[in-house]
């Protein structure tokens, strides 16, 4: 039962957008240099998820990321909540002066869903969303 419960858990974690530490280490992915109001970088925060179950956790997420081309970039990133840690990746389009847009994918998992971001300072919203709920962070350029 608790084994069962643990693996539910982890799975809607991980389809529920989880998305966000840190190390890029694909090939191909140089340390870019950071521009104002860009993603590049590193960054730490907290949110929260929301299942579609209706049940809530509190998270803690640092994710990395490095533009990959004109417009796009990559994250690799590792959540937590109080019963389970998640790592994902995500590719990222520029769609405006400070907001992106994209995928991410939980390899764990199998699973994965979309993602939005808008950049403000060193700040930034954060918001996923996959089949089994959604999750909203707040993340602080390192």
């Amino acid at each position: 039962m608790v084994r069962s419960v643990l693996s539910q858990t982890l799975r809607a974690f991980a389809a529920g957008g989880f998305a966000l530490v840190a190390g890029l280490s694909g090939a191909g992915v140089g340390s870019a240099h950071a521009e104002p109001g860009s993603l590049v970088g590193s960054w730490s925060g907290s949110g929260s998820i929301a299942f579609a179950s209706g049940s809530k956790e509190r998270a803690r997420c640092r994710a990395h990321f490095a533009k990959t081309g004109a417009s796009s970039y990559a994250m690799s990133a590792t959540c937590a909540t109080s019963s389970a840690k998640v790592d994902q990746s995500a590719t990222l389009y520029r769609t405006g002066a400070n907001s992106y847009s994209g995928s991410f994918f939980n390899q764990q998992y199998n699973t994965g869903g979309s993602i939005r971001i808008t950049v403000s300072g060193r700040t930034q919203r954060v918001r996923l969303s996959g089949e089994a709920g959604t999750a909203f962070f707040s993340l602080r350029k390192l």
